[in-house]
């Protein structure tokens, strides 16, 4: 017999203002315990050294957690010229160094090659996957890592500052599985001085935004208490880039048992992503046809 998993039925999102030198895993554990919640989740992780936005998902919010991580997000980084790393960020062993250094106009014309759909391959040092392998552990074995090229889709990448001749300063919104690394790899290669990355912050993800945050400190301080219960955001914080659409009591009962059911439908096409609701709760998140959400994910609240 599997053992029940300890904690409290507690559902909703807190998003935390992650910290440099922690990863994200051990910011969901944290979180977990410090709410005693039975299970949680995060939407999109963050390198150990990165900060921002970190949206932990609790309950059934998890349920929710790949309309966040398909959804767009935001990074605000710092490219080092003149030098490749490893890792293709600080943390890494320099492996190509350069004395050129490209003037602003050359770097803010480089960047047009990299918005729209791009093809990029992620860092060696990365999660993905090399035959069921995570690719950053046969890289720290010393092994030559080869990864295929995926498309990213850029929305923006710009130049907001040059605070000398070594660092420029970038902001890019980007969609689902774009490496920031990469990009500062890349650009680097493209301006023949190379470059990696030195600061990321993620500003915003989906719905949520930095300011929505709260430090890791805030909740170690808070653990157990009604004040860190108070900062959690409800379910359908999670869902506010997607219609919502009232269902009747019928349909209301027959989306409970997880079958399609009627709702109340204006400016949302045949096959949209939306989710329903009734009186004021969250139902389920699934795609409406013809009169009827088909659910994916029903909420047990």
């Amino acid at each position: 017999m599997a053992r029940r998993r300890k904690g409290r039925d507690i559902s909703g999102w807190l998003i935390v203002d992650k910290p440099a030198g922690i990863t994200s895993t051990a910011i969901v554990n944290k979180v977990r315990w410090a709410l005693d919640a039975k299970k949680a989740g995060h939407a999109g992780t963050l390198d150990p050294e990165a900060t921002g936005v970190l949206a932990v998902a609790l309950g059934e919010a998890t349920k929710t957690v790949p309309y966040i991580t398909d959804a767009l997000k935001a990074y605000r980084f710092t490219v080092r010229l003149g030098q490749a790393t490893n890792t293709d960020d600080a943390e890494g062993e320099v492996i190509a160094q350069s004395d050129l250094r490209p003037d602003d106009a050359t770097i803010k014309e480089a960047l047009h090659g990299f918005v729209g759909e791009i093809m990029q391959v992620p860092p060696a040092f990365s999660a993905v996957k090399i035959d069921g392998e995570r690719a950053y552990k046969r890289a720290r074995a010393g092994e030559e890592v080869a990864l295929d090229a995926r498309p990213l889709w850029v929305e923006e990448l710009v130049f907001t500052d040059r605070p000398d001749a070594d660092h420029v300063e970038l902001e890019m919104t980007c969609g689902k599985g774009g490496y920031v690394r990469a990009i500062a790899r890349d650009l680097g290669e493209l301006l023949g001085c190379h470059g990696h990355v030195t600061t990321l912050r993620r500003i915003w993800s989906g719905p949520f935004t930095a300011e929505d945050g709260i430090t890791l400190d805030t909740v170690e301080a808070l653990a157990r208490t009604p004040e860190l219960d108070a900062r959690l955001l409800p379910l359908e914080a999670g869902l506010t880039d997607l219609p919502e659409l009232p269902a009747t009591p019928e349909g209301a009962d027959r989306l409970r048992h997880g079958n399609p059911g009627m709702v109340i439908a204006a400016d949302v096409d045949y096959g949209d992503a939306a989710w329903a609701s009734f009186e004021g709760k969250p139902l389920a998140v699934g795609r409406f046809k013809a009169g009827e959400l088909h659910p994916d994910r029903v909420f047990n609240l």
